[in-house]
């Protein structure tokens, strides 16, 4: 093969009680790289589309590049590779848009060059591109997005990554409004420490959640859908969160919160009549209280990862 085309999805990560930890995959939307055999030049971008212009093409600034050329250096593959990139997440949207790019370039660089390497070592390379895009090498995008489905991150180093099961019916609706919030600056608002009373919540929270999907307990997913930890400090960013919040509950929700550092909010539902009238519901708010009109994504937590499409 002379060139490859893979296509990542978009995560929802932390998942309200997992900072850091839970993430989940959608059907859709999502990124495309073509990785190409170059003459010379290491890793480059010939183009990406989708992005306004706004993305770095210098190498050493795009998450994709870093993470492919990460994944050569590893194996010690002295081959050039050049890089296309269409973007169709939003940028800054808190849908794993960083993780997304460099995510497909692993695949699609990995296939190029026939390496066959494990989702675990394809997860360490991307994180060299995350890295990059949120100013931290966290998982809870770069793992659902390469592993597909429901995610527990228990180490990034070495990576350890816990495949959770996704109850029957489990079903998630994600709202973008008219927002961006850069990751980066999102983290700087959460400090360095945590109040004792905080932490107990979220270990209580995120260890009853682990229990839930396991059991297929829906009460006890929903009663466990709280962040204690980075949406209160977050919150602000996002006009008329709470009430956002309480419309998707009204509607049925089994909760929902921040999609990783926001401003996209995700709601999860037992069912796909009840996420569609989330959808309606959360869509009306964000209209209300953000204004503009907002991208709406309805999607099964699919098992589905970074794949090779072309």
């Amino acid at each position: 093969m002379t060139s490859v085309t893979a296509f990542a999805p978009a995560t929802v990560s932390n998942v309200a009680c997992g900072f850091d930890v839970l993430g989940f995959a959608l059907d859709e939307p999502g990124d495309q790289v073509t990785a190409t055999f170059a003459e010379a030049g290491g890793v480059t971008i010939t183009a990406i589309e989708g992005d306004g212009g706004r993305l770095p093409r210098e190498a050493a600034r795009n998450t994709a590049s870093v993470a492919a050329l990460a994944l050569l250096t590893k194996v010690g593959d002295p081959r050039s590779v050049a890089l296309t990139i269409r973007k169709g997440l939003p940028l800054s949207s808190g849908l794993g848009g960083s993780a997304a790019s460099a995510a497909a370039a692993v695949v699609a660089v990995n296939a190029l060059i026939g390496a066959n390497l494990s989702p675990e070592t394809l997860v360490q390379c991307a994180l060299e591109g995350e890295r990059l895009g949120a100013g931290s090498s966290h998982a809870d995008n770069i793992a659902p997005c390469i592993c597909g489905g429901f995610v527990l991150v228990r180490s990034v180093n070495p990576v350890d990554i816990v495949t959770l099961p996704v109850p029957p019916g489990l079903t998630a609706v994600v709202i973008h409004p008219d927002l961006e919030i850069e990751t980066a600056k999102a983290r700087a608002l959460l400090g360095t420490t945590v109040p004792l009373h905080d932490a107990v919540k979220q270990w209580a929270n995120l260890g009853a959640f682990v229990h839930a999907v396991h059991t297929g307990d829906f009460d006890l997913l929903s009663r466990s859908l709280e962040d204690a930890i980075a949406e209160p400090r977050r919150a602000p960013l996002v006009p008329g969160l709470a009430l956002i919040k309480r419309a998707a509950a009204d509607a049925g929700a089994l909760g929902s919160s921040l999609s990783g550092s926001g401003p996209s909010i995700f709601a999860l539902c037992r069912g796909d009549e009840t996420a569609s009238r989330v959808a309606e519901a959360m869509t009306a708010a964000v209209k209300t209280h953000i204004g503009g009109e907002p991208q709406v994504y309805i999607s099964r937590i699919t098992g589905k990862g970074a794949r090779v499409i072309g």
